[in-house]
């Protein structure tokens, strides 16, 4: 549905996106990570046609958005950016007026969106009156309009409360479930991204630094949890001793290569230092974010 080859955009000779390769393939929920200037809003853009890239190739449901953006964009809906709305009109005035701006959409399909994103009887009072969720939700009912194949939202629980970014965690996994959509995700939640996606990309300064399931995420390296009377006494007795490659977090060591929690046990105990606890740390994707993150710093 979405292929990235090599491709580069510069602005004002500052590289904001630097030979990224993307595959997204068809009925996936795909999570694109980075931190604010990442290049995650440069990327989507130039899949949607909105941003030229400097060079590379970006095809989307098969086309060449460059040269064929009618047909790329045909069966694609986006959240992007900050949606613009008519206050002064109400939610379903506003979804007829920007389906002109696309292709005829009848009476029906405006209902039926409206129903999906359970706007409810919301639907005909001014949008003006919204909740920030009912803004979001409106948003999300703009981007079904066309009957996509492909979904492309960035950010879209962004400002939302914990109850909105629920409801809209809810819409997706049942947009994804019901609808069969493939759907690209850009967000900064790691929450939600853990919960919404089956594989992620994550960029830092516009290059693509990991891509891979969520379930490679937590394999990627083993962390154990130790409870003990000193931590920073235990870390450099076993540091020194070659049982552990590293430590964080003042609770946390990730073992050396062929190194067992029974050895570190005995080790320490074999030292007179008490193990109130060690067991296995499950890596979540905030960890595993930050750890990545970390090491892209140490090497620039």
């Amino acid at each position: 549905m979405i292929q990235l080859k090599n491709v580069f955009k510069e602005f004002g000779g500052r590289m904001a996106v630097e030979n990224l390769s993307l595959q997204v393939p068809a009925g996936e929920i795909y999570g694109l990570l980075g931190h604010n200037g990442a290049g995650k809003s440069t990327a989507i853009g130039m899949m949607l046609g909105q941003v030229w890239p400097t060079g590379g190739e970006v095809q989307i449901c098969g086309f060449e958005v460059t040269t064929r953006r009618r047909e790329a964009l045909g069966k694609v809906g986006a959240i992007f950016e900050s949606p613009a709305f008519y206050d002064y009109l109400s939610g379903r005035r506003n979804l007829q007026i920007l389906s002109t701006y696309t292709a005829p959409t009848t009476a029906a399909r405006i209902q039926e969106v409206i129903d999906w994103v359970r706007l409810g009887n919301r639907a005909d009072s001014k949008v003006r009156t919204y909740s920030h969720g009912m803004r979001a939700r409106l948003a999300l009912a703009q981007a079904l309009l066309p009957k996509p194949e492909l979904l492309i939202l960035d950010e879209p629980s962004d400002g939302l409360d914990p109850e909105g970014i629920h409801e809209m965690r809810q819409t997706i996994l049942r947009l994804h479930r019901e609808m069969g959509l493939t759907i690209l995700l850009s967000s900064h939640l790691l929450n939600e991204v853990e919960q919404l996606c089956t594989r992620i990309a994550v960029l830092n300064q516009g290059r693509k630094v990991f891509e891979g399931t969520l379930a490679e995420t937590r394999q990627r390296e083993k962390w154990v949890r130790v409870r003990v009377g000193d931590f920073g006494w235990a870390v450099q007795g076993l540091s020194q001793n070659g049982l552990i490659a590293q430590h964080r977090d003042g609770a946390l060591i990730r073992l050396a290569d062929g190194v067992g929690t029974d050895s570190v046990v005995s080790f320490l105990v074999g030292r007179g230092m008490a193990v109130f606890e060690i067991a296995p740390e499950e890596e979540t994707l905030e960890g595993f974010y930050l750890t990545l993150m970390d090491q892209q710093r140490q090497d620039s």
